[in-house]
């Protein structure tokens, strides 16, 4: 299979990357200009690797030109600082996904698997866990946009007979999580501790997420773009719910000492408990999550004291 894939040079895209050449797919990996490959690739691996701008028609419809699916990971906001600039989330973000999907139109491409955000398209729950027919009510701009991206790639389907597969992922963490963009607990916490820096809390530490290691991610995104039944939307998580402060104590298990922390106040954008329903991800993908939070932590630290070391 011959697939397009937006942002395969980031902390997710390279594990997606990585594990879709497993399958021996013919790759082709769009990034921005100076994104340089995160490895080398070895002649019979398949990845041809291009760079332009998602705004572009252009750059984007030969991107696209002669694929089978399309993978689409871009996003040029982060949930903290999106409410900044709304305007720039939209424009950067919602018509670059609508140019995308013309152009997948005009050159006749099926298939499209989007990442969109199982951590703030919810907003706060109504009930745990969250399962995919949850209100939707996000709280920042990042999950509105990535909310109308989902209705727009529905509506393609509906009205042109686009394949579409949402992944709703909630808060990955793994090797070349980017700590220097503050997004990320694991990775933030995890960077600062090896630095024998304290870490700020907002709050009383009971801030709950679902954390899920980055091949399991990869793996669920491996499954949808074989996957070929009737449903669209689907939560990649873990199913557990880990407070600040237990995530906490994993890391100072990991690293063999405490970690110094300071408690600061509530941010009131901040929900309190966000923990996914993966069931349905189960069912029809035939996807489970297979690294514990433990285990993840001890993978993604042994990673970042070699990159640290650098």
């Amino acid at each position: 299979m011959k697939i397009a894939i937006f942002g395969g040079g980031g902390f997710i895209g390279s594990a997606i990357v990585d594990r879709l050449l497993k399958d021996g797919n013919m790759l082709r990996v769009f990034e921005r200009p100076r994104i340089e490959p995160f490895r080398t690739f070895a002649a019979d691996e398949g990845v041809e690797w291009v760079t332009g701008d998602l705004m572009s028609m252009h750059d984007v419809s030969q991107v696209v030109d002669g694929v089978d699916v399309v993978l689409h990971l871009v996003s040029t906001t982060l949930p903290k600082s999106s409410n900044d600039d709304p305007i720039y989330d939209v424009q950067s973000n919602l018509v670059a996904t609508l140019q995308m999907l013309n152009a997948m139109r005009a050159k006749g491409v099926p298939k499209i698997v989007f990442i969109s955000s199982g951590g703030t398209v919810y907003g706060k729950p109504n009930y745990l866990p969250i399962d995919e027919a949850h209100p939707t009510e996000p709280q920042v701009s990042y999950g509105i946009t990535k909310l109308a991206i989902e209705k727009y790639l529905l509506l393609y389907q509906y009205q042109y007979g686009l394949k579409v597969n949402i992944l709703r992922v909630t808060n990955p963490y793994g090797e070349r999580q980017r700590v220097e963009t503050a997004q990320g607990a694991v990775g933030v916490f995890l960077s600062r501790a090896l630095q024998g820096q304290s870490l700020d809390i907002w709050g009383d530490g009971s801030v709950t997420r679902d954390y899920i290691y980055v091949s399991d991610v990869a793996e669920a995104f491996a499954r949808a773009v074989a996957y070929e039944g009737p449903k669209s939307v689907f939560n990649v998580s873990s199913g557990i719910g880990t407070s600040l402060n237990t995530l906490i104590e994993n890391l100072e298990t990991v690293l063999g000492r405490p970690i110094e922390r300071r408690y600061l106040e509530k941010r009131p954008f901040d929900v309190p408990v966000s923990v996914l329903d993966n069931s349905l991800a189960r069912q029809e993908l035939g996807w489970q999550p297979t690294v514990g939070l433990l285990d993840g932590i001890r993978r993604t630290a042994r990673w970042m004291e070699k990159a640290l070391a650098k």
